[in-house]
């Protein structure tokens, strides 16, 4: 089984409303030292097997048509090295770079 996250950010050209709000809180609480907060969409998919190139591009297909809007919103695809774990894998953006 393998675990692949997908991380949803708005594009940073679009306002994001409410991370102003939440970092005009942390201000507010006395956070200091903050100076910008984007807020953002995670999700962790459990995939059976193991992910090839053919299954990280499926992934990638319904990233781009469900759990993102393109017009506003970039997206990255990571695959984790091993689920128990949590440790780190491959990490690519809709644009197909690897990060």
């Amino acid at each position: 089984m393998a675990r692949v996250v997908v991380d949803v950010m708005l594009k940073p050209e679009i306002l994001d409303p409410q991370g102003k709000a939440v970092h005009g809180a942390l201000n507010r609480l006395g956070f200091a030292g903050v100076n910008q907060v984007r807020q953002g969409k995670r999700f962790e998919i459990e995939l059976d097997g193991d992910v090839d190139d053919a299954r990280l591009s499926e992934v990638h297909a319904f990233a781009e048509q469900l759990l993102s809007n393109p017009v506003i919103e970039d997206y990255t695809v990571r695959v984790e090295g091993d689920a128990r774990t949590g440790e780190a894998g491959l990490e690519r953006a809709a644009d197909g770079a690897e990060r």
